[in-house]
């Protein structure tokens, strides 16, 4: 507590800068002390539990590596057993596969609990709780529907259904086969992999294997109660510390043998998600990402429209490079990618085709869909929302049909500077031009500037000119069409 009067002296204006380093190092030191404190306090208390946390998290290659720093800090610490507090709504299947594997070789017990209150383990959740050396829940929680989906969400049919009686309808045989969509041979495969494998991994830890097929079949679905009575979790506890007393005294077998949990007065110790995974999981969110991409779409137009290179285009491209960065990490469907790239074609496209806005409402089909079919999402992982893509897509239109039409305009307006700026525009002669062997010279006045001046016929002072060419400091003039319109008529009126 006598840090915080320390910090507020530091707004005082008589602080110099020798007091203000001191006080720093001061503050750095009781920092450092109380952390180093911390650590020896745990050192001499009881055995170590490290707790792991998915919160309302989609089982992603950002978790499956969190999962893997989590066991292997847990195995370097000689932790007692490492607890993942569970909550997810499913996820890639090969994120969850690499998991498991994590789970099944690790030498510390891995505890995988259902918790908080409400929440689910379901889809990829179930593997991973089925997988774990001790399964608990809290209450008010579910697992199972672990079926397997397709690309885009949908789920893949069953190769076997049950009878129209079992499913306690009056539906015959016949309409069951009208309204049941066939399985293909690869849809098979992929349902029947995933029930032995949901089979085997209850059965290495004694779990119910029937009820572990069931989920993957049928998606069936158990509450905490359910799942205990059915043999598929092992235990219910309603907070975190009392599961760590209920599973003291257990025996669980590891890759390395059976050995006996002593948690009892256990010391819990949250692993934190490094920065580094938590910054790729906010890029891999479908919606920033999806952002990210847009918006260095629109940095890298503007800076277009801008000369040279500026701060636009550097923060265009690294939002690009930001947007490919999390999309590395999300299942992508490279046709919903190429829609997109298309999109912006059309935007630029319809300022030099006269479609009559045809490519810009092209565009934002073509944008709108992209960006919805840009994750191939199974269920329960997150997808570009249409509240981002919609208006999203209006906007960009606007935008993109603003800016490349001002490029345009600019690229096709006249030279305002340099040689190019002075052709064709009206200068005025400052004196009489003197004749000379190659023609007349003089003194014109254009833009402000008095230039030496040369032409081939007579000029008088005041008189109206035209810029036709530059040779160094000198113009190449002629009487503008007004001067030799009123000159010709004058002679006519001589004449007569």
């Amino acid at each position: 507590m006598h840090v915080c009067p320390v910090l507020t002296r530091f707004t005082t204006p008589c602080v110099t800068t020798r007091q203000l380093v001191v006080r720093l190092a001061v503050f750095f030191v009781l920092v450092v002390a109380g952390n180093c404190g911390q650590r020896v306090d745990a050192q001499d208390g009881g055995p170590l539990v490290l707790v792991a946390r998915i919160e309302d998290q989609a089982i992603s290659p950002v978790t499956a590596r969190y999962i893997a720093r989590a066991i292997e800090a847990a195995e370097s610490q000689s932790a007692e057993c490492l607890v993942i507090m569970l909550d997810t709504p499913g996820g890639l299947a090969t994120s969850t596969r690499e998991i498991v594997k994590q789970i099944l070789g690790s030498r510390t017990c891995v505890v995988v609990y259902v918790a908080p209150h409400g929440a689910e383990a379901a889809s990829a959740g179930g593997f991973i709780t089925l997988s774990a050396h001790v399964a608990a829940m809290a209450p008010s929680t579910t697992i199972g529907a672990m079926h397997p989906v397709s690309i885009g969400g949908l789920p893949i049919p069953t190769p076997t259904s049950p009878a129209p009686q079992e499913r306690g309808t009056d539906e015959t045989p016949k309409d069951a086969e009208k309204t049941k969509r066939p399985a293909s041979t690869m849809e098979e495969k992929v349902v029947n992999n995933t029930a032995a494998w949901a089979r085997g991994l209850a059965r290495h830890h004694g779990r119910n294997a029937d009820w572990a097929e069931r989920a993957v079949n049928e998606s069936i679905v158990a509450t905490e109660t359910e799942a205990v009575e059915a043999g598929v979790v092992d235990l219910v506890a309603p907070n975190l510390r009392e599961l760590v007393e209920q599973i003291s005294g257990r025996s669980v077998e590891l890759a390395e043998g059976p050995i006996t949990l002593e948690t009892s007065k256990a010391r819990l110790q949250d692993f934190e998600m490094w920065w580094g995974d938590r910054f790729l999981a906010t890029l891999a969110n479908p919606n920033v990402a999806f952002l990210l991409m847009v918006f260095g779409f629109y940095g890298v137009l503007f800076e277009f429209y801008s000369p040279g290179w500026g701060v636009a285009g550097t923060l265009g491209i690294v939002c690009i490079v930001l947007a490919f960065f999390g999309l590395s990490v999300l299942p992508i469907n490279y046709t919903g990618l190429l829609l997109i790239a298309l999109a912006m074609a059309m935007f630029v496209a319809e300022v030099f085709v006269s479609s009559y806005g045809a490519l810009a409402a092209g565009g934002i089909v073509c944008l709108t869909i992209g960006g919805l079919m840009l994750v191939d999402s199974p269920a329960g992982f997150a997808r570009v929302s249409i509240a981002v893509v919609a208006p999203l897509s209006a906007a960009t239109a606007l935008i993109t049909i603003f800016l490349v039409g001002s490029i345009v305009r600019a690229h096709r307006s006249r030279v305002q500077t340099g040689s190019e700026g002075l052709l064709g525009t009206t200068a005025i002669a400052a004196n009489l031009f003197e004749k000379h062997e190659d023609g007349y010279r003089g003194t014109v006045q254009v833009h402000g500037e008095f230039w030496n001046a040369w032409s081939s016929e007579p000029i008088a002072a005041q008189q109206q000119v035209s810029v036709i060419d530059r040779e160094g400091v000198t113009l190449r003039v002629e009487p503008t069409e007004n001067e030799v319109s009123a000159r010709t008529s004058q002679l006519s009126g001589e004449t007569k």
